[in-house]
């Protein structure tokens, strides 16, 4: 069963090869609800529909295009996913994070993770970009359960320092520099699809989160399995708790915070 895992991964990895346009990565950029806007700033080379991944699947959620993206953002060779599936359409751990592991076999040493989520600290507002310094797996699923893949990383990977405090240097010193107002705190990932209730909420913010959301938790932890350098950054969507509109409204919020952080992406790809 191991054996067949990592040959779906080496596939997958095989067949980006072939459709990307050229381009070897260095970085993987994993795009959340309304963030696609990076890709703006790139010189693309290739686009892949997710459909057409081995082992991957199409999103069903509005505001992620669902296309795999190959080019150049500030010099950088990058290998951008606008958008993501989710345990909570169905998949397996496994599934979701099949991009990742095939990024890694492909060259990238570095993935830069971005999602929209609900803000729990009182300190933050609605388009606002938070820094993930920490995050706290709720999901309920873990892509390291089962037998694990030797060739990818060992059977128990640290955490400790789960997102790079070289990356977070850099994503500070270039919030200084554009006076950006970026906050940092911690990160819950929850299975979802509903929003929290007021009750989780308070559950959430006394364990010592200060953002929530659906995404994320699994990329990050197969990445570092990975031995890939992480940053992640949250867009503040919501208040959490007193979520009462639609996910319309919450792409809406996104949208006037998207180029905030889709500096800091390019910033941060600059200076690696």
């Amino acid at each position: 069963m191991n054996d067949e895992r990592l040959a779906k991964i080496r596939h997958a990895a095989g067949e980006l090869r072939s459709l990307s346009g050229g381009v070897e990565p260095r970085a993987l950029v994993v795009l959340g609800s309304g963030l696609g806007g990076v890709v703006d700033a790139m010189d693309v080379a290739s686009e892949v529909p997710f459909a057409m991944l081995p082992g991957y699947a199409d999103s069903t959620v509005i505001g992620h295009a669902g296309r795999f993206v190959f080019g150049t953002l500030s010099g950088t060779p990058v290998l951008a996913m606008m958008g993501r599936i989710h345990l909570y359409e169905g998949h397996s751990a496994d599934k979701v994070v099949l991009p990742v592991r095939a990024a890694h076999l492909l060259g990238c040493s570095v993935m830069i993770a971005t999602n929209a989520a609900g803000g729990i600290a009182p300190r933050l507002r609605v388009g606002q970009t938070m820094m993930i310094t920490d995050h706290i797996n709720l999901m309920g699923a873990n892509p390291l359960t089962g037998a694990n893949i030797d060739e990818l990383g060992v059977r128990f990977p640290p955490m400790a320092d789960a997102y790079s405090p070289r990356m977070a240097a850099i994503a500070r010193e270039l919030a200084d520099e554009a006076s950006i107002e970026m906050e940092e705190g911690v990160y819950a990932g929850v299975p979802g699809p509903n929003y929290e209730t007021p009750a989780e909420i308070r559950y959430l913010h006394a364990i010592g989160a200060d953002a929530v959301g659906m995404s994320t938790v699994p990329e990050v932890i197969a990445a570092r399995h990975c031995g890939m350098e992480v940053a992640g950054f949250s867009l503040i969507a919501n208040v959490a708790g007193e979520m009462t509109d639609s996910h319309e409204h919450v792409l809406a919020a996104v949208e006037a915070g998207a180029p905030v952080l889709a500096s800091l992406v390019a910033g941060i790809l600059a200076r690696l």
